[in-house]
């Protein structure tokens, strides 16, 4: 089957967050080379491929995920029905993931050779999601049966512009809070009377909105408070609200810790009744520039697009998180990510094909 043909194939399957929708067995079947694995838990579907080519040598896995957001609005053809038009395919999950995913199943079918111990292919129905029974689950899995692999590549889009001209070589962490500032609620005409927590809050604010805890660097954006919500009050305008909430994540590098942010809120709030609560949801990691993956994958991508890619750790969260919690060295390259999670996403016919020619040049030159 051409790589296109199994793209196409791939975005007919309606995986929504947590579904896989028969995607994984239609996988599998291709893979009939692969030792198969269907890891299931709590109604999330997971496959691990997995083929020994030699005793020695090191482990080599590709991971993505077959679920997609749901579609939404505004689409100019069915989101399930995959049309190719100008060069570009159309449809949800073209470019995260299927495309990705598409390109890593299609050069580990075509590879004529590869001189590691192991190849693997890791597969998840739930990475859009809470991604606890997911990427997570596979690792679990893998480390019993002494399968962990060495090297992993997430092929998540990852491209800014052009294909080849972004590397992520790790991630930033993400720390959320919830903090509830408590007042008394009271008539607008008495404001002696009440204890406006809108009011209270207010001085502080422009050192909480969009402060940065750390000046960053070479590789790491700056850790920045950014405030996702403020609620507060009953609806109306004459009466002061008895309580505020105010929501914000903080996409933290290595140099900034959930303590730091603590910290550094609680001294802002000193003399506030309020409340806090906050978690960290991921760790921030970023692998070595030594590593053979990531020397490997460069020079696949640098002879396929002639680009030279820039190492770097934008965006949010991805399942690469996982891997770094093991001590893997993981990075992650894909597609260009200018239409995810949007209307009519698409992918270049052109760019998914030269993805999947460097990462067959990656498992033959490993």
């Amino acid at each position: 089957m051409k790589a296109t043909d199994l793209l196409m194939e791939l975005l007919k399957f309606k995986s929504i967050t947590p579904k896989d929708d028969g995607a994984l067995n239609y996988i599998a079947m291709h893979f009939i080379d692969f030792e198969a694995f269907f890891i299931e838990k709590e109604g999330i579907k997971n496959l691990v491929l997995t083929k020994e080519f030699n005793k020695e040598g090191e482990h080599l896995a590709f991971c993505g995920h077959i679920d997609v957001v749901p579609p939404g609005e505004g689409w100019q053809s069915d989101p399930f029905k995959p049309v190719k038009k100008d060069g570009f395919i159309y449809a949800r999950g073209a470019a995260d993931m299927k495309g990705g995913l598409a390109a890593f199943l299609t050069a580990a079918l075509e590879a004529k050779k590869f001189n590691g111990s192991r190849l693997s292919i890791l597969i998840t129905s739930d990475e859009e999601g809470e991604a606890v029974y997911g990427t997570a689950e596979i690792l679990n899995f893998l480390k019993e049966k002494e399968l962990l692999p060495d090297y992993v590549v997430v092929a998540e889009p990852s491209c800014e512009q052009r294909l080849g001209d972004s590397l992520k070589i790790g991630r930033r962490g993400s720390i959320n809070a919830r903090l509830l500032i408590k007042g008394k609620q009271g008539h607008v005409a008495y404001p002696q009377r009440a204890i406006n927590p809108i009011h209270e809050i207010a001085p502080v604010l422009k050192l909480l909105a969009g402060f940065d805890l750390d000046p960053g660097n070479e590789l790491f954006a700056p850790s920045k408070i950014v405030i996702s919500n403020i609620k507060a009050g009953i609806g109306v305008s004459n009466v002061s609200p008895n309580e505020l909430e105010l929501m914000f994540n903080v996409r933290n590098s290595p140099q900034t810790s959930l303590d730091d942010v603590k910290t550094y809120v609680e001294k802002l709030l000193e003399g506030l009744n309020y409340e806090l609560e906050i978690k960290k949801s991921s760790e921030p990691f970023l692998t070595n520039k030594d590593s053979k993956v990531l020397k490997k994958l460069n020079q696949s991508i640098q002879k396929i697009t002639h680009l030279v890619p820039e190492f770097n750790t934008k965006g949010g969260t991805s399942d690469a998180r996982f891997f770094a919690k093991y001590g893997i060295d993981v990075v992650e390259f894909g597609l260009c990510n200018e239409s995810i999670h949007a209307a009519n996403e698409r992918v270049s016919i052109e760019d998914f094909e030269k993805l999947c020619l460097i990462f067959k040049d990656l498992i033959e030159n490993f």
